[in-house]
């Protein structure tokens, strides 16, 4: 296989790293490299960095070239602009603050060359505080238990996947996603109604729509965690502040097709996680951990249902829906 590969670098005020993330995809093994970076209105330095970064840089690459927006759109509108310009087969997107380990491309295309049936495919992240310093490593995502019995057993179809991600979002390692183009475009892209997160909506359309996500048990991605990071916020909190912005992404993407017991299950939670807005009880203490708990599981009387209803009834729910 000898495709021309999309990189799609989605930045917003990302000067203090976007250099180390254009690096990354510069010394890739894959030779034959498309590069686009977005940049979704950025009041810093970033374009301009990106610009001289480019004019060095450009005859590396097949095809370069820089996105910019009038207005800023969320992260949604910035990936979709990326992708809307891509010519490659395959894309694979980074954030700005993010970096490719030197095979990333290889050895995702050494894969779906291997596995033809696969258009998306997820990989394992090394997660850095700050740095990428051996010092500053925090942990290697996904762990092996994925394999077993999580989202990405090898048992599993798009519909056991679907069922499992309307419950929640069980992919945390959205960094090493590598997709066909057209298999993203087929699904409309990345809804743009939803600024703040782009990937739990994608990984619902894809499933819903018949696409099995896979996996490959290599490390492909740094993944930098920061404090000036959009989906870094609330790093210390009980909940963290996209659940209290996610209600209505939920009445359209999930509780439609949730079975009745699990979904007033959901809506019942979010009733009472509205205490958790307030910072005293969203520290994340002994305390406040105990009374999550009792608010969420031990007076919730959906949770008992399910018990029983698993437990007895004639016609269990999918256990789908519980793993």
């Amino acid at each position: 296989m000898d495709s021309l590969i999309t990189v799609v670098v989605v930045a917003y005020n990302s000067s203090s790293f976007i250099i180390e993330a254009l690096d990354s995809v510069y010394n890739q093994t894959w030779r034959k490299i498309e590069l686009i970076v977005t940049d979704d209105c950025s009041n810093d330095n970033t374009v301009e960095l990106c610009h001289s970064w480019m004019d060095i840089h450009k005859s590396r690459f097949v095809r370069i070239k820089m996105v910019t927006s009038e207005k800023n759109t969320g992260v949604s509108g910035n990936a979709n602009r990326g992708l809307y310009s891509a010519n490659g087969e395959w894309i694979k997107f980074i954030g700005a603050d993010d970096a490719l380990k030197p095979t990333c491309i290889e050895d995702n295309i050494r894969w779906i060359s291997e596995h033809p049936e696969i258009k998306v495919l997820l990989s394992r992240v090394e997660v850095y505080k700050d740095l990428f310093k051996k010092e500053n490593l925090i942990s290697i995502i996904p762990h092996d238990s994925i394999l077993s019995n999580g989202i990405m057993a090898s048992g599993r179809d798009a519909s056991s996947q679907y069922r499992m991600l309307l419950v929640c979002d069980r992919i945390h390692f959205t960094p090493s996603i590598f997709t066909n183009r057209n298999t993203i475009l087929s699904v409309s892209g990345f809804d743009e109604n939803f600024r703040t997160f782009e990937d739990y909506p994608m990984w619902l359309k894809l499933t819903g729509h018949g696409h099995r996500l896979y996996y490959m048990n290599k490390i492909t991605v740094n993944y930098r965690m920061h404090t000036r990071a959009i989906n870094n916020t609330g790093i210390n909190e009980l909940i963290k502040p996209n659940y209290f912005r996610s209600e209505n992404f939920r009445r359209q993407y999930t509780y439609p097709y949730l079975p009745f017991l699990v979904r007033n299950d959901q809506k019942f939670c979010w009733v009472v996680s509205q205490l958790f807005r307030f910072e005293v009880f969203n520290k994340n203490t002994i305390l406040n951990r105990w009374i999550k708990y009792f608010l969420l599981v031990l007076i919730n009387p959906f949770r008992y249902l399910i018990w029983f209803q698993k437990h007895f009834s004639k016609h269990p729910l999918d256990e789908d829906y519980f793993i």
